[in-house]
């Protein structure tokens, strides 16, 4: 029990009452087929009972703030250590939350920047020092001339508390008044009841008075008594504005005082550090001139200015007709023909007055206008702001894009704060560094006895965080990028390197692929991590297909022999060196074989090529790329070099916005020829095909309109009146009124998980009575639904319409998965491939560019065969297959190769080497190249 955790009949999911010892203190990896049960055994089983029994551990109030997973259906788990679960999720989907928060390098950042940081002015770059009274006395001399004014002691500013004692001693002090919230008090009266859960500001009134030369010596005095009362601050307010002023850290020249430095000074999501014009998120949504006016060929009576396309359209073109008159044009000039002035009359406004009579089409009345022209963006801001209705703001916004703050460049931080330097540099200088960057800088950072006594610890704090991220192959990563931003592998090698740094032992830590989105050159970096983190005493359960993990595994797990109902068994436990000699294993027959997946009949010419000019978006080198059009093109390149840019950001965005009008922006490039070559361009990505459990592949695909079409054409259904609809479980007419077509009810459990339990209606057939009633070869909707697609094949083998659908979603690799099953459930390697099949099943022009990034994620070899056999077959017909890829049997069965870098990061985004896999081989710079190499007979 102390060094195995045995599992006693597993049965969750496909699992076939699996009973297991698997040995504690080791990285163990289980491997197996798409659907042979894998997550199932890791996740949903021995994770979930870990997870399960800690929370259960906890007392009833705790419980209502965690999340219970559901109790496995497994008899007995002994030997559980508690267990931590890092999965292939995007962190956070927060603007705020960045890769420095989520590691919480930023945290420490902050402590360093404000114990031994040298503030500067931000205005004149000086060096700021200590500030005399006499300097506070002259600066509120010169800014606050003759007016009257109240000498405030700052003693709390925005935080949160009810202050009693606080009050009582400013009493004992000798001070009569305090200024609370804005509202001022006399504390003789009664000591004021704060909500202790609201921010607050408490300021002691120390004077009132004029600001003038005869006031001076009471000035002094009373700006004496401030600054001893709140430690070195005194605020001066007058009915115009108020300053804060500061014996420490203000600078004489420019008279800007900075106050005292906290951590929260650097805090883009507190009031006191955050950009006031953004408030922290270093982007503004604002109108874009090329959305609002998309096609310059057109003139403004073409309808150029989209939103002013209808109901705004009589009136704004009588606007536009007399601005036209004052700038020279009409309203019939093309926007491309128009001058620079002229445009920018026309979307910003003029001071210049207009004068147009207008006669109301609804009203028939007739008035004169005169006044200064708004502009067009101006005024879309001015409705969007005004505006109480959501839809027309979500209707507005399609015209708007996300740009950096204008106040603070997208640094997020108020002036002051970016002004504090290290070794000449600010805080959101290192945030955009790459990890290796900032690792050398934090390594030979040059400070004072002093300062190095004071930032030891955070220095190494920093350090080690920083480390975890070079070894887990993250070095090309900025602290200030976005969590949003992250594919799943990064993320989750992100969470892992902050595992490792917690140095716990005796944890059971469950991963998912984190190999995805690494090359090959990463991956020993990472197996390094994987087996410090095991070192320390802790058990690795890994899920993976990748062929380097497993070689290095102390135990492996392949589950099997099939998918879906064909798998959940123990096909083979044991070390490396016995599934190499395991004749029943399928990953041991290709970990023997490196040459097993091969691509046969490639019957496919080059039609034409697109080509890509002065790619410079992100870290990309202003390069011109050509993709050949009508053969399978690879691009590769190590983590961060480049690819995601090129492929997502500028081709893929580009064509879209060609082909179906998008507004999504591409990345800054000079321009793509060879697009008259192709007709439609498909993204195939890993995103749900849907997100509500109503949602299945059939309906996705489109076969579950033919499968209705039968049940409604069959005797029974034809004798009621039954049309298609009544075998919708989306229709009221067919389905179970009970619980609606979902099949079961939710149950909410306040303090423990919702519990969803079977409808007790419909027994979760999501159907009434008399629609299960109607039959087709014996079969109900409902058990058609509960078919996998193997079954389904063998049942519609004699409808074409629907078997030549149900071939494409078995061909990918899908047969185990059922047509009725919820999209929420499927993998995003699973959806990836059902939006594949989808496309497969569409009637094909021989024209299309196909984009898929990744699409490997999460399968094992045997299921990379049958998509490279899929990608061979939409190549062969003449269209075109881009595929961003780490897989090298992908990569080498390929006809063409791109491969950027040579690093990632700044160092990456060049292209290496681009040709026929062969040549790429040869190439000694390509790290791609020197792994086909091995692999090129």
């Amino acid at each position: 029990m102390h060094d195995r955790l045995k599992i006693r009949g597993a049965r969750h999911h496909n699992l076939k009452n699996l009973n297991l010892d698997i040995p504690k203190n080791k990285l163990v990896v289980i491997s197996g087929l798409s659907g042979s049960g894998k997550s199932t055994l890791a996740f949903d089983t021995i994770y979930a009972e870990g997870q399960r029994r800690y929370v259960e551990s906890l007392s009833a109030y705790a419980r209502q703030f965690l999340e219970m997973m559901d109790k496995p259906d497994v008899d007995s788990i002994e030997g559980l250590s508690p267990a931590i679960s890092i999965q292939q999720k995007t962190t956070s989907k927060n603007p705020r939350s960045t890769v420095g928060t989520t590691t919480e390098i930023y945290d420490y950042l902050r402590l360093l920047y404000a114990r031994i940081g040298i503030p500067h002015c931000p205005k004149c770059g000086r060096k700021i020092s200590n500030q005399s009274i006499e300097s506070i006395c002259e600066s509120i001399f010169k800014d606050f001339a003759e007016r009257q004014i109240l000498i405030l002691a700052p003693l709390v500013q925005r935080k949160k508390g009810t202050y009693e004692k606080l009050f009582e001693q400013i009493k004992k002090d000798g001070y009569s008044r305090a200024r609370v919230d804005s509202q001022i008090i006399l504390l003789e009266d009664e000591i004021p009841s704060l909500d202790r859960q609201k921010w607050h500001n408490i300021e002691i009134i120390v004077d009132r008075l004029t600001a003038s030369k005869s006031e001076k010596s009471r000035l002094f005095e009373a700006i004496q008594t401030a600054l001893k009362a709140a430690k070195g601050s005194v605020l001066i307010s007058s009915e115009k504005e108020e300053r804060i002023f500061s014996q420490n850290n203000a600078c004489p020249y420019c008279g800007i005082t900075i106050g005292e430095i906290e951590p929260r000074t650097f805090s883009f999501n507190s009031p006191f550090g955050s950009c006031k014009a953004c408030h922290g998120l270093g982007i503004k949504m604002e109108f874009d001139a090329d959305l609002v006016i998309p096609d310059k060929n057109k003139s403004i009576l073409d309808g150029a200015i989209v939103p002013w396309n209808g109901r705004f359209s009589s009136f704004r073109k009588q606007e536009l007709k007399a601005v036209g008159k004052k700038f020279g044009f009409d309203l019939m000039t093309p926007i491309n023909k128009m001058t620079k002035e002229q445009i920018h009359a026309i979307l910003y406004g003029t001071d210049q007055r207009i004068h147009f009579q207008y006669e109301s089409q609804s009203s028939d009345s007739f008035w004169e206008y005169t006044n200064a022209f708004e502009g067009v963006l101006n005024t879309l801001h001015r409705l969007f702001m005004d505006t109480d209705s959501e839809s027309k703001r979500d209707w507005l916004k399609q015209f708007m894009r996300d740009i950096p703050c204008n106040e603070c460049n997208g640094r997020k931080l108020k002036p002051e704060a970016l002004a504090v330097k290290i070794n000449g540099v600010g805080i959101f200088d290192v945030c955009d560094m790459s990890i290796d960057e900032c690792y050398d800088f934090f390594k030979t950072i040059k400070l004072t006895e002093t300062e190095k006594y004071i930032a030891k610890d955070v220095l190494k704090e920093i350090i080690e965080r920083l480390e975890f991220l070079k070894n887990v192959g993250l070095n090309y990563l900025t602290l200030n990028r976005q969590s949003s931003t992250l594919s799943g592998g990064e993320s989750q090698r992100i969470r892992l390197a902050t595992q490792i740094g917690s140095n716990l032992t005796g944890v059971l830590y469950v991963l998912d692929e984190p190999t995805i989105g690494l090359h090959q050159r990463d991956n020993a970096r990472l197996i390094k991590t994987l087996i410090k983190l095991r070192d320390l005493g802790n058990t690795i359960i890994v899920v993976e297909h990748d062929e380097e993990v497993i070689r290095n595994a102390d135990w492996i797990i392949d589950l099997g022999p099939g998918a879906g109902i064909h798998g959940g068994n123990v096909v083979f436990e044991g070390t490396v060196e016995q599934i190499l000699n395991n004749h029943k294993s399928v990953t041991g027959d290709y970990l023997k074989d490196k040459n097993l997946i091969r691509l046969a009949n490639k019957t496919r010419n080059q039609s034409g090529k697109i080509i890509v000019k002065g790619a410079a978006e992100n870290n990309l080198k202003n390069i011109t790329v050509e993709f050949p059009l009508g053969l399978l093109v690879t691009v590769t390149g190590v983590s961060g070099s480049g690819k995601s840019t090129l492929v997502n950001e500028i081709l893929l965005k580009a064509l879209t916005a060609q082909f179906y009008k998008t507004t999504e922006k591409p990345g800054k490039h000079a321009g793509i020829s060879g697009t008259e070559n192709i007709d439609k361009v498909i993204a195939i990505d890993q995103s749900p095909i849907g997100r509500t459990p109503r949602s299945n592949p059939a309906t996705y695909i489109g076969v579950f309109t033919h499968i209705r079409d039968l049940f409604a054409n069959t005797e029974i259904a034809k004798e009621r009146g039954y049309l298609p609809g009544q075998f919708s479980f989306n229709v009221a007419d067919g389905r179970c009124f009970a619980c609606e077509g979902d099949g079961v009810k939710k149950i909410e459990m306040q303090f423990l998980s919702d519990v969803y339990v079977r409808c007790d209606e419909c027994k979760g057939k999501r159907y009434n009575s008399e629609t299960l009633s109607v039959l087709y070869k014996g079969k109900s909707i409902a058990d058609v639904l509960d078919m996998t697609v193997e079954e389904a094949l063998s049942f519609f083998e004699n409808i074409p319409s629907i078997k030549r659908m149900l071939q494409t979603i078995f061909d990918v690799g899908l047969g185990y998965i059922k047509l009725g099953q919820s999209s929420t459930t499927l993998s995003g390697g699973e959806a990836q491939r059902v939006k594949l099949a989808s496309e497969l099943s569409k009637r094909d022009t021989g024209k299309t560019l196909y984009i898929l990034d990744e699409p490997t994620t999460g399968l094992h070899f045997a299921d990379v065969q049958k998509l490279l056999d899929v990608l061979n077959r939409l190549a062969n017909l003449g269209n075109t297959v881009v595929v961003i890829e780490h897989n090298m049997d992908i990569i080498r069965n390929s006809d063409w190769i791109i491969d950027l870098g040579p690093e990632g990061g700044d160092k990456g985004g060049s292209v290496i080497a681009a040709g026929p896999p062969h040549e790429v081989a040869k190439n000694p710079k390509s790290y791609t190249g020197r792994y086909l190499k091995k692999l090129i007979n």
